[in-house]
């Protein structure tokens, strides 16, 4: 499929939908190519609908710090679930619908830093349709529950096993870790988190087949 179909998909989603604003949810495992097309699905909208149509929200701007990974004893699973702050990525979701006649700031994670950054990302007031993305919006958990209610829909973006990897590794090479440093944290960090998210793909309502873009960017 291609990216303009999906974004003509979103934008009958957002005029589906009642009230001013419509979030949808791209899920998937880690480096699956969410950021990507969700990047890909706000710069369609707009070229289409105008600038400030559509706008990008991403869960790794709910990143801990790390900092308060360190307290946590959280430092070597960074990335997985209980490292974000969901209920700050749940409260600004629910402001993100709410809250439409002024501007809304949206945290990122800046994979320089290895920290998230503050009011990277703006939603404008005339914002119809804001595209979030991560892996965990499709968990039972609590928290992740009360995220998913204010996404109209959650499409699971999914990608081969041997391509994600591959991704993978990549990206902890080009963040500054050795061959083995980052063989071993894709085994033991980056293919749990993406095994949990697997599981949880029937909670999804849409499952996207392998989308044919450029992630060279190293996101996910």
């Amino acid at each position: 499929m291609e990216i303009h179909e999906l974004a003509a998909d979103a934008w009958r989603l957002a005029e589906r939908e009642p009230g001013p604003r419509v979030v949808l949810g791209l899920v998937g495992p880690p480096a699956a190519g969410k950021s990507t097309l969700a990047r890909a699905l706000v710069a369609e909208v707009e070229r289409r609908r105008g600038p400030g149509a559509a706008g990008y929200l991403p869960l790794d701007g709910f990143h801990l710090s790390n900092a308060q990974l360190d307290r946590l004893g959280l430092a070597s699973r960074k990335g997985s679930a209980p490292s974000f702050d969901v209920h700050g990525y749940a409260a600004l979701l629910h402001r993100t619908v709410t809250e439409t006649g002024h501007a809304i700031y949206v945290p990122d994670y800046d994979r320089t830093l290895h920290e998230p950054v503050a009011a990277r990302h703006l939603i404008r007031p005339g914002t119809r349709l804001v595209v979030t993305e991560g892996n965990y919006l499709a968990c039972d958990e609590p928290g992740w529950t009360a995220a998913r209610r204010w996404m109209a829909e959650v499409w699971y973006v999914d990608a081969p096993v041997e391509v994600r990897d591959r991704r993978l590794v990549a990206r902890q090479l080009a963040g500054g870790r050795t061959a083995a440093e980052a063989r071993a944290w894709v085994d033991t960090n980056d293919r749990p988190n993406g095994e949990q998210v697997e599981r949880v793909r029937g909670n999804c309502d849409r499952v996207l087949p392998p989308i044919g873009l450029d992630i060279s960017n190293g996101r996910d």
